[in-house]
């Protein structure tokens, strides 16, 4: 079988390593914001680029926590992108605002950012772009749309660690940027985890105090926070991984260099798109397949012992808590239909892209 992702795979050269971490952390007696946390968010911010990098317990916090911190609540207006993990909404809905969905582009599944500026109201306050599959959005665009209106941005780096935008880190460019370390993240924990970046000390100071119940002093909540620490565990285990993240995103781009040639000669398949501008970092290796093919092709590759994923088959604006009746968003709705994720990590060989491609390859015959 060869799985969609494999994240004991990528720990095995670590094992020695990670048993000292761990037992450190255990004997230490320190297991919340401790000073593991404080180095991993100095060394995160060290290597990101960021003034600040504030740790919290997962990546939907860290959106929930960065909009809170952007000041963007009740009444407020979001333009996000409909084609994405439900989290992105979610937090939107969370902080009390209302989310105005753009539709995609076709070739990087971001934000369409020729769409976005029709739909700024007088109560538009962020954009919220989403570096889907590991591809950067187009970032000036966003920028100077959101200077020209006075508007935050905070890109959604989930699945993008270690990803750049014209050799800046993502996670940036914008007022701050969320990131996930859920296990099959680029950067991906033993459990949950998630960080803020952010060059603004504002931003950093009301993330701070969010993430540990509303309190800048201890016992006394000036402000309704959240429980969101990222624990010492956790950062232990992710500053290990932190030194190893280029690497294993450069082994990510080879198998995506394999399946391009390996897959290329199939009209029934379109591998998925890279922009001048951006450094994809792959954390899916998500491609079209030609409608009413993709049933056909999964099939064939689950027999063959392949795991594959639909990533994502409902757009969120069809999803019930976020329907919207009279909007319709066509690439976003095109690309549910045609999408299909191939496994995908420093664990595919190149013998492994060889038998997907030949599989994928037999499927249409």
């Amino acid at each position: 079988m060869i799985p969609l992702f494999d994240p004991k795979s990528e720990v095995e050269d670590l094992l020695d390593e990670l048993d000292d971490v761990i037992r450190r952390v255990v004997r230490s007696g320190r297991y919340i914001l401790g000073p593991e946390v404080s180095a991993f968010e100095q060394e995160a911010a060290a290597y990101l680029g960021s003034k600040h990098a504030i740790g919290v317990n997962s990546g939907t916090d860290a959106l929930v926590i960065a909009l809170r911190a952007l000041g963007i609540g009740s009444g407020d207006e979001v333009i996000t992108t409909p084609y994405s993990f439900v989290a992105t909404a979610e937090a939107i809905r969370a902080v009390g605002a209302e989310i105005v969905f753009v539709d995609i582009d076709p070739e990087t599944f971001n934000l369409n950012v020729e769409q976005i500026e029709s739909h700024i109201t007088s109560r538009t306050r962020a954009v919220l772009p989403v570096h889907l599959f590991g591809h950067a959005a187009e970032m000036d665009a966003i920028l100077q749309l959101a200077e020209a209106h006075g508007l935050k941005v905070l890109e959604d780096v989930a699945q993008a660690f270690g990803g750049t935008y014209k050799e800046s880190q993502l996670g940036t460019l914008g007022d701050a940027g969320a990131f996930s370390f859920f296990p099959s993240k680029n950067l991906g924990a033993f459990g949950d985890g998630g960080l803020i970046a952010t060059d603004d000390d504002d931003i950093a100071d009301m993330a701070r105090v969010l993430r540990g119940h509303g309190a800048k002093n201890r016992y006394l909540s000036e402000l309704i926070g959240y429980n969101s620490r990222l624990d010492e565990l956790q950062a232990s285990i992710l500053r290990l991984k932190l030194r190893r993240v280029d690497l294993n995103n450069e082994k990510r781009r080879n198998v995506a260099d394999w399946y391009r040639e390996q897959l290329g000669g199939l009209t029934a398949i379109q591998p998925p798109g890279e922009k001048a501008y951006a450094k994809h970092v792959y954390q899916c290796y998500t491609l079209r397949v030609s409608v009413g093919q993709r049933a056909a092709v999964q099939a064939s590759l689950a027999d063959a012992g392949v795991a594959t994923a639909i990533y994502y088959q409902t757009p969120i604006h069809l999803m019930p808590p976020y329907r919207q009746p009279a909007l319709t968003l066509v690439e976003a709705e095109r690309a549910a239909g045609e999408v299909l994720s191939l496994p995908m990590g420093p664990h595919v060989t190149v013998e492994d892209v060889q038998h997907i491609a030949k599989t994928v390859s037999v499927s249409y015959r």
